[in-house]
């Protein structure tokens, strides 16, 4: 007997599947694609956005204001979510495709999942070119959606209705796979999303979806627990895949058994309360004194989900010394730097070495002075955020300002979310934020991408809505992309955004000046160029925000910034404070060597002074590591 069948058009097809689609969540059965964000253009607004709006009870669609903003929206939704459930994004098919690009990237560095939906040009060809094509002379297959290939987990071109029944469930298997997860694009072709097809009923069934969780192999814990019982002095590295894979407290009680110090990287700041006794704070370029001093010593580290980028390593220098061993739900991440390679999901890995390493302990004398680093560090953090007496003309900076935020969190800091994303701000908040909870913490910085910091805070807020999102973002980063402000206000969906106004690109003009060069194009007032008879613009931040909707005030010190917090905290739609703060000053406290090339050759004697610098730490580097 025949499959009982259905005709409909392959977009509506694709949006009833997607409807269909379930996860569990903390016991209970909620949609896996909470909704889709969608600018209509050329492309996708006639067959994909009739089968939008029909289905819209069931899968929600939200406008925005810009399409990587959106996709940054989706992916902010889904690292909250812990990638348990996601969003879905769709495009037209020419700038607003290409404008996916940046995001893709970003998901896909950082492991996260997202639906790109673009839409595309005609299979059929026949009214070639359309508006927004891109020809290629050599190839007449492509599309500007091939710029999205390299940054996809997953992509695949739709090009007759009957291919979704394939390319769909493969495509969901990537999204939900611990392992493979990360940006899928399925492009659109406009005339096929158009085209009918009788597709079997059963493909529209509630389906509840299943993340694997990855066994380890018992050789891989048998050699690790071999390694790890001859460490005198062990450190764990905690990373995102900790909080990805719900596994805080399974760290917290395989560290506590056996009193193992814990170190952070950004995606995985708040795996551990950041006042526990085993607590070592951030490890790397923007680590911890207590993190990397112990990292530096250790004679083994346990690097769990992290894929152990340049700023957690201090670009393969930091540690060096120790024996490397990865806990990985992916083997690619577990295998990296000739680790002792555990590929695994966090909680199963960390049980089986549990298991394996009954009666074993680090020594006493090693954890108890990363107790007593770890408790300096925090008396540390605590005076570089106190409030404090300003000299006449100083302008705060960002230690300032972080504390003055968590002043203002009175009792209720566990439920703040900080979320930032590149410059100078992450740098200082993975040293100088306090969160006791997973999910505090909520910084982009695998890709480090200017512009992801109000969009992504929108996402945080609609996987989180009862708790208070604080973005924090620098006024270059701002002037980016600001436009989700007017989202969130459309939306109801409540921001604090606190613009940290330095004039320009303060964080990469300290690099600039690190590394020998002069002081260039990166500070408004000081040594950008300007138009002939114009000058460095003021820009109004609150009165701009103000403009798409929110509320906001610009405030002249730590002092009125305390006062606009408390106002911030009580308002009911996005709210903004932007204040001026020092280019030029950032915490000197912690921190490790960083590969940056400097020129080899250069008439400024300040860039050879630092090239002497930069080939003395890449002799200590390679030497370490030849050793």
């Amino acid at each position: 007997m025949s499959q009982p069948t259905i005709r409909l058009t392959m977009a509506q097809a694709l949006v009833r599947h997607l409807a269909a689609q379930q996860v569990r969540v903390a016991g209970e059965t909620v949609p896996l694609f909470a909704g889709v964000f969608a600018i209509f253009g050329h492309g996708n607004v006639a067959a994909l956005g009739e089968a939008l709006h029909e289905h819209r009870a069931a899968l929600p669609t939200w406008r925005a204001h810009n399409e990587q903003a959106m996709a940054h929206t989706a992916i902010a939704y889904a690292k909250a979510q812990a990638r348990r459930r996601m969003l879905a994004v769709t495009t037209s098919i020419g700038p607003g495709a290409t404008n996916l690009v940046t995001a893709a990237a970003l998901a896909h560095v950082n492991r996260l999942p997202v639906l790109l939906l673009p839409g595309d040009v005609f299979v059929s060809r026949a009214p070639d070119p359309v508006l927004q094509q891109m020809e290629d002379f050599a190839d007449g297959t492509v599309s500007v959606n091939d710029c999205l290939k390299p940054v996809s987990r997953y992509f695949d071109r739709i090009v007759a209705p009957a291919q979704l029944l394939t390319a769909l469930p493969r495509a969901i298997q990537v999204l939900v796979d611990p392992a493979l997860c990360g940006p899928v694009t399925l492009a659109l072709p406009q005339d096929v999303q158009a085209q009918a097809f009788d597709y079997p009923v059963a493909f529209f069934e509630p389906r509840i979806v299943a993340a694997p969780a990855s066994l380890p192999p018992p050789e891989q814990i048998a050699a690790a627990a071999e390694a790890l019982r001859a460490a005198r002095r062990p450190v764990i590295v905690a990373g995102g895949g900790v909080l990805y894979g719900e596994a805080a407290d399974a760290l917290r009680g395989f560290a506590e058994r056996h009193a193992i110090p814990i170190a952070e990287t950004q995606a995985g700041k708040g795996s551990l309360p950041f006042d526990h006794p085993l607590q070592l704070g951030p490890v790397g370029v923007c680590g911890s004194s207590a993190a990397n001093a112990l990292c530096a010593e250790a004679d083994l580290v346990l690097a769990v989900g992290t894929r152990l980028a340049d700023f957690t390593t201090g670009s393969n220098a930091l540690y060096a010394q120790a024996r490397l061993v990865t806990l990985n739900v992916n083997a690619y991440d577990a295998h990296k730097n000739s680790a002792l390679a555990i590929a695994a999901d966090a909680n199963r890995g960390l049980d089986a070495l549990t298991r394996a390493l009954t009666g074993w302990r680090a020594p006493a004398d090693w954890h108890g002075r990363a107790a007593r680093l770890g408790e300096e560090w925090r008396a540390t953090v605590a005076r570089l955020t106190a409030a404090r007496e300003f000299a006449p003309g100083e302008l705060p900076y960002e230690a300032d300002v972080i504390g003055a935020v968590q002043r203002s969190a009175a009792d209720s800091a566990d439920n703040d979310v900080v979320v930032c994303a590149a410059g100078g701000l992450p740098g200082e908040l993975i040293k100088l934020w306090r969160t006791r909870t997973p999910g505090g913490y909520h910084v982009e910085y695998g890709y480090s991408c200017m512009g992801y910091e109000i969009a992504g805070g929108l996402g945080v807020k609609m996987a989180s809505p009862g708790r208070e999102v604080i973005v924090m973002v620098g006024d270059g980063s701002y002037l980016m992309l600001n436009s989700e402000i007017a989202t969130s206000v459309m939306l109801g969906h409540k921001l604090v955004i606190v613009v940290l106004d330095n004039r320009g690109f303060g964080c990469i003009g300290r690099l600039q000046r690190a590394c020998g060069d002069a002081p260039f194009n990166n500070l408004l007032d000081e040594d950008c160029a300007t138009a002939a008879g114009g000058g460095a613009p003021a820009v109004d931040f609150a009165a701009h925000a103000r403009a798409l909707g929110a509320t906001a005030e610009h405030v002249a010190d730590i002092a009125e910034f305390e006062q606009a917090m408390k106002r911030a905290r009580a308002a009911n739609s996005a709210y903004v404070i932007s204040i001026r703060t020092d280019p030029h000053r950032s915490t000197r406290e912690g921190g490790s060597w960083w590969e940056v090339a400097v020129p080899e050759v250069s008439t400024r004697a300040s860039v050879r002074e630092a090239r002497e610098g930069y080939a003395a730490a890449l002799r200590k580097r390679d030497g370490d590591l030849e050793a």
